[in-house]
């Protein structure tokens, strides 16, 4: 394998050329301006993607430091009393 990898040229401008070649062959000239639009889409649609979750994530965070640690205790108390209430009311049914 690797005495196959030093029979190859190294990168350049005669290898972008045998590149473009090879994908001319592959998907003829009248394909190539469809490859290039899908190409196009998928990367804006991708970009777009990565901003949305950035977008979720700078949401999520914000809304995480505007909760009072204080609120949090006393919501998972009343939470935990009411738990208590109702197996109460199941065991005197």
């Amino acid at each position: 394998m690797t005495t196959l990898l030093l029979f190859l040229p190294e990168p350049g401008m005669s290898w972008l050329l045998v590149v473009l070649v090879i994908i001319i062959i592959l998907f003829g000239s009248s394909k190539l301006p469809e490859l290039a639009k899908a190409i196009g889409k998928s990367k804006k649609a991708f970009k777009e993607g990565m901003d949305e979750t950035d977008n979720e994530k700078k949401d999520s965070q914000s809304k995480l430091e505007s909760v009072d640690d204080e609120a949090l205790f006393e919501e998972a108390r009343r939470r935990a009393q009411q738990m208590r209430a109702d197996e109460t009311k199941k065991i005197e049914h």
